[in-house]
């Protein structure tokens, strides 16, 4: 009895041991890409039809199996969009979980409310180390502007800065700097030699790693923000001419005659059809994603770590003759979205369920057992991370809207897994039905077939507006258009 009894006394330090290693907090990582097509990962290939993932033609790609890797063990959306497919209104929803109209960020180069809680102070407040590293674009026009002072819970920001596309950086004495200089010693764009130590990417994935080893024995957030594959299309050797043998073809949308087709969707008249150097920063990208990858598998942190990869915004990248972003089509619109957690989220999951940028801050707070700020507004997908068969019990509807100040923007939609509602400024309602026709090149609006989904669609749309005060839709054309639709 006696011996019973020690036996099982030696065993509680054991048993604490691994309790206490179970219960420990999960840390946290962003990585976030800028103007990233989605059609450039694995991943999201696997989920198109052949004609749909190779729209610049057979074997035209690139291969990117760390980021397969997040997304083949754990979940990712697959109709996940920005809240406005631009670079500041986009980040601004992604870290309040507030719709640009509220957290003072309708349009590019606008400074967050100073109210606005992110969901990084919530982490802050709670114990978390937190820091931010690389592009921010929420600080106004400050360029670069390193180290903004409005920190927002971001506590380490020394490698954030508010807004370029620089392609080397460097640690000087005084600080961080733009390397890449012109003539006169002006920083600027050029690669002026960039290697694997001072190309952007690489220098900020470094950075991340050094954050993490100050930080490893304690609960840490992090936010890695790469400014690639944003243009301009440069990326130091060898990605710079990696894909430089590829003959791209030209998407099948590019050919379109501006009479059938709405004004937010106008071809611009000089379009680029080679993809290689943005093909090269997408690798670039993947290698430096393995490498924090390893690092953090090597410092047995991988398994308590959620990790979440994602970009602010798409490329249209020739398709309907354009290139950027800024309109409500997939590849402007829509974004990459993954969420790695193996202790709690089951590998393999899809999520087609439509979400937006807006529903991060929220949901993950939630995941991670936090507190939401009441202003944080975005709907909670936490529970379909750890189960997405739920997803058929929640609604399948999001809403974004064109990046514009003051109350006319350009259009405005409601948006499921299948289904488009765009309303716009200039033009009559449109219905796409990315199933039917994934090219979105067809306006539905007018079959009789389609007249529930439409009232469907427009009722949740009058709803958000109401709800979350959206201006677009307070007595301008589109909100006329919006109440024909209903009845």
């Amino acid at each position: 009895m006696i011996i019973r009894s020690l036996s099982f006394l030696l065993l509680l330090p054991l048993c604490f041991f691994a309790t206490a290693k179970k219960s420990k907090r999960p840390n946290l990582i962003v990585i976030q890409t800028d103007e990233h097509n989605f059609r450039t990962l694995g991943c999201y290939r696997e989920q198109l039809s052949h004609e749909q993932a190779f729209i610049w033609g057979d074997g035209n790609n690139v291969e990117t199996p760390h980021i397969d890797y997040l997304a083949h063990n754990g979940v990712m959306f697959n109709k996940f969009y920005a809240t406005s497919p631009v670079c500041s209104p986009s980040r601004g929803t992604f870290v309040s979980g507030m719709y640009p109209q509220q957290n003072g960020v309708p349009k590019n180069d606008y400074p967050l409310k100073d109210e606005v809680i992110t969901y990084s102070k919530v982490l802050e407040d709670a114990g978390y180390k937190t820091g931010f590293i690389g592009k921010w674009h929420l600080d106004g026009e400050g360029k670069p502007q390193w180290a903004p002072k409005r920190k927002f819970g971001f506590a380490d920001n020394r490698y954030m800065f508010n807004r370029g596309h620089w392609k080397k950086l460097a640690d000087t004495p005084e600080g961080p700097q733009i390397a890449g200089r012109n003539k006169k010693g002006r920083p600027n764009y050029s690669l002026d030699g960039a290697d694997d130590k001072s190309f952007t990417t690489d220098f900020l994935t470094d950075r991340a790693i050094d954050f993490i080893k100050e930080n490893k024995k304690l609960a840490f957030s992090l936010y890695l923000s790469f400014p690639d594959p944003h243009g301009p299309d440069a990326v130091r050797e060898p990605y710079n001419s990696m894909y430089k043998h590829m003959q791209f073809k030209k998407p099948r949308t590019y050919p379109v005659s501006a009479e059938n087709i709405p004004t937010w969707a106008t071809p611009s008249k000089k379009v680029k059809l080679t993809h290689y150097q943005y093909f090269g920063m997408v690798k670039c990208i993947d290698d430096n994603v393995g490498k924090l990858i390893d690092y953090l598998r090597k410092e047995q942190l991988l398994d308590n770590t959620i990790i979440v990869f994602t970009s602010d915004h798409g490329d249209l990248r020739a398709e309907h003759g354009r290139h950027n972003k800024g309109v409500p089509l997939e590849a402007s619109a829509k974004i990459p979205f993954i969420v790695y957690y193996p202790q709690q989220i089951p590998s393999g999951g899809v999520i087609d369920n439509a979400f937006n940028t807006v529903d991060f801050a929220p949901s993950i707070l939630q995941f991670m057992d936090q507190k939401v700020p009441n202003k944080m507004v975005g709907r909670n997908f936490s529970k379909l991370l750890s189960d997405p068969k739920q997803q058929k019990a929640l609604d399948d509807i999001t809403f974004i809207r064109a990046a514009r100040p003051g109350k006319e923007g350009n259009w405005i939609a409601a948006v499921s897994s299948r289904y488009k509602l765009i309303l716009s400024r200039l033009d009559e309602p449109w219905l796409i039905d990315m199933q039917t026709d994934p090219d979105e090149v067809v306006n539905y609006i007018h079959k009789k077939e389609n007249r529930k989904v439409v009232k469907q669609l427009a009722s949740q749309l009058r709803k958000y507006a109401k709800v979350q005060n959206e201006p677009f839709l307070d007595g301008t054309k589109m909100a006329n258009d919006l109440t024909k639709l209903l009845k």
